[in-house]
């Protein structure tokens, strides 16, 4: 028998991030690179481990192959142990019967066998795409203190962003007593994060009793939390107004990358109370030549820059050749940026080259994007907003 843990978290990073459009072909969108040295779904578990949850569940489906690889046995974050740790949860037949998660709830009913192995008193559940630090043992704090069944951390934001977001309204006490998702006209800016805290004997009724109900969209926004409102159990909002970025788009991943090169930056990397955990490739020391020039931007090791980059974001073994430049640019591990090529406002995902003399993005426009592993010939141009794949033609 597993030892009882109080708290178990269960982090959601099966979701394919269409929205990413190519840069998640290949791989699911918590795998995606960010930041020069991490991935995305880093940020959840560090979150986990600085907090002292131990016990994690990471359930996949779309394209998990990569995730699967880089989240291994768990101890970049700390997380491999015996009693506990990191473990990888993609669906699988019972009996005769196999099918994929319906829905964010139905992704955690057909995972409760594993969390009843420890017998918590509460379930955290995480999104494995959002870029943010945060203590999950404050808000656990709070949910205990506060006597919640259903604990939701969220964030203002813009009154004209509201309607993006499944958005609480709440009273004096913190208690959330209307919530709606995505509302044209929204009575509130606070907006949910995607974290949530429930009492596991509660959430446990409530995902049978939604499991049952064929009519259920079998998801926390649309059926699990309206549900639990209208049965007036004790929920409760949890505020958090540190840096928080859903990189659910183009725009928005490029952007979280930039704002790492603000100063000083808004999500501190360097804070050495709250690590940010990752698997590190082991290479070299990154290499500046002379007669490179390099401003404003983060060198992940195993780089090489014979050229010009500025305002960029580097990884590992990333090549940027004599004669080339990089602004305001991504550019993925193992990306090469060869002689007299410029790129500007642009992605380059993992492997990518970019052959000699070639224009990849523009100074304004939308980001362009140049997918995984794909070769741009020599002395073509790509233009603002375009994404490169194998079936582009040239």
């Amino acid at each position: 028998m597993m030892r009882k843990k109080t708290c178990v978290a269960m982090l959601l990073a099966g979701g394919q991030g269409s929205r990413l459009g190519i840069l998640t072909k290949q791989v699911a969108k918590p795998a995606v690179p960010y930041g020069g040295k991490y991935r995305i779904i880093d940020f959840p578990l560090s979150n986990c481990t600085n907090s002292g949850i131990d016990t994690v569940g990471v359930l996949t489906q779309y394209q998990p192959l990569e995730l699967n690889a880089y989240i291994g046995n768990g101890a970049s974050w700390d997380l491999d142990m015996n009693n506990g740790g990191v473990f990888v949860l993609p669906p699988y037949q019972k009996g005769k019967v196999g099918e994929w998660y319906r829905g964010t709830a139905n992704a955690i009913y057909q995972n409760m066998a594993f969390i009843e192995q420890y017998h918590p008193d509460y379930v955290l559940i995480l999104s494995g795409d959002h870029i943010y630090k945060m203590d999950y043992n404050k808000m656990l704090n709070f949910h205990v203190r506060h006597g919640a069944d259903a604990t939701i951390a969220v964030r203002e934001v813009p009154w004209e962003e509201a309607s993006r977001f499944g958005i609480m309204a709440t009273d004096a006490d913190d208690n959330i007593i209307e919530f709606a998702e995505k509302p044209k006209q929204p009575k509130s800016n606070k907006a949910s994060m995607g974290v949530y805290i429930f009492t596991w004997e509660k959430l446990r009724a409530y995902l049978t009793a939604d499991e049952a109900d064929k009519s259920s969209s079998n998801d926390f926004g649309k059926n699990i939390i309206p549900k639990m409102l209208a049965d007036k159990q004790v929920m409760c909002a949890y505020m958090f107004d540190g840096y928080w970025k859903d990189v659910g788009t183009i725009e928005s991943l490029w952007e979280a990358n930039m704002d790492l090169l603000s100063t000083p930056m808004p999500i501190d990397l360097h804070d050495k109370k709250w690590r940010i955990y990752a698997r590190t490739p082991g290479y070299p020391p990154h290499y500046i030549a002379k007669g490179a020039t390099v401003s404003g931007s983060l060198v992940t090791e195993g780089s090489q820059v014979f050229g010009h980059v500025e305002h960029s974001v580097l990884f590992a073994g990333v090549t940027v050749e004599e004669g080339a430049e990089v602004i305001d640019a991504v550019v993925m591990p193992g990306a090469v940026i060869k002689r007299g090529a410029v790129v500007r406002r642009s992605i380059i995902a993992e492997n990518a080259i970019v052959g000699p003399g070639s224009f990849v993005g523009e100074e304004t426009g939308n980001i362009a994007v140049v997918g995984h592993g794909i070769n741009v010939p020599a002395g073509v141009s790509v233009k603002a907003g375009v994404q490169v794949d194998e079936e582009t033609t040239f």
